[in-house]
């Protein structure tokens, strides 16, 4: 398979007063053509920092470094104006709050436009027939008129789909989705993800789903990586990992979604405790303080990701659970 995006050692750290964060520990993974990669793990375990980082979106006191490379070229430390060929255009981004993304004060017409006129040389009536093309594709009534309207004239599910609009203005060929349900209630919730699904299997673009959401990850994903205080904790098939998890972090999140089959073994379980502070990691595995399963190895050596079978690896010193 076609490697869409290859990601190696990357580390991405945050100067505060009172230290260094290290929001991201050093992880790696590819994402190959045609596929949906889910990332997920609690708020704060790294997975947005992540492709933030990618997409050279840190905040002033971040840093990232490592290997970023996009269809076998590096692009982690680009330049603005090199990076700019790439992001918008060939690798787009979704995020979770339309309303912080989409400029209050311009037209939809305008902010979409803007993005074809400057990475494609179109001209501006060229540029709104294309805009208005995409709008109707991700099933925006009354397109033409809709696309003279402001962000606030439209409402959240329509937002979202203006934003995922946007974002395939350019034809990517990497659509990096950050929480792109989370603001929006259940029925329209399925309405998006649908689209997703359906514009993904048309286009053959690669997806990196971002959610704390294990039912979405279920739903679209074909292969998911968890995180957790910055580090990935397993990785494998959405089949296998749902069936067999093999960290102790996994099995609590598997444990902690709600079923509709519930009985007395299967009711909804909780994990103890709070995510350690990335300022002050703890030695050995950043999870031992909330695992049923540690022991004295957990809290000496930190475990590395490590293949245990085709495809699938985990970072837990347990042989198996």
């Amino acid at each position: 398979m076609t490697k869409v995006l290859e990601v190696s050692d990357l580390r991405t750290t945050f100067t505060t007063p009172e230290g260094e964060v290290k929001a991201v520990g050093g992880v790696e993974f590819t994402i190959n053509q045609g596929e949906v990669l889910g990332v997920v793990g609690e708020s704060g375990s790294g997975k947005s920092q992540i492709f933030m980082s990618i997409m050279g979106l840190l905040a002033r006191n971040g840093h990232a470094k490592g290997s970023v490379k996009f269809k076998g070229d590096e692009i982690l430390g680009l330049d603005v104006k090199a990076l700019n060929k790439v992001r918008g255009v060939r690798m787009s981004m979704i995020f979770q709050d339309p309303m912080t993304s989409l400029n209050p004060y311009l037209s939809v017409r305008r902010q979409m436009t803007e993005v074809l006129v400057l990475h494609k040389g179109m001209s501006e009536s060229e540029a709104a027939k294309n805009a208005v093309e995409m709008l109707e594709r991700v099933q925006i009534p009354e397109a033409k008129q809709r696309l003279n309207m402001y962000p606030h004239e439209f409402s959240g599910g329509m937002r979202q789909r203006v934003m995922i609009a946007m974002a395939l203005l350019c034809g990517p060929e990497l659509l990096i989705a950050d929480e792109p349900t989370t603001a929006l209630d259940v029925t329209v919730q399925a309405q998006i993800l649908e689209l997703l699904v359906g514009l993904q299997r048309d286009v053959g673009m690669a997806i990196a789903l971002i959610t704390h959401d294990l039912g979405v990850i279920a739903r679209l994903a074909d292969r998911v990586m968890v995180m957790y205080a910055g580090n990935i904790v397993e990785k494998g098939s959405v089949r296998d990992l749902f069936k067999d998890p093999q960290h102790p972090y996994t099995e609590g999140l598997l444990e902690s979604m709600p079923r509709l089959n519930e009985t007395e073994a299967t009711r909804l379980q909780t994990i103890g405790g709070q995510p350690p502070n990335l300022q002050n990691l703890p030695s050995g595995c950043s999870f031992r303080d909330r695992c049923r399963y540690a022991f004295e190895r957990c809290v000496t050596e930190r475990p590395l990701l490590t293949a245990f079978a085709e495809g699938r690896s985990k970072a837990c010193h347990l042989p198996s659970l």
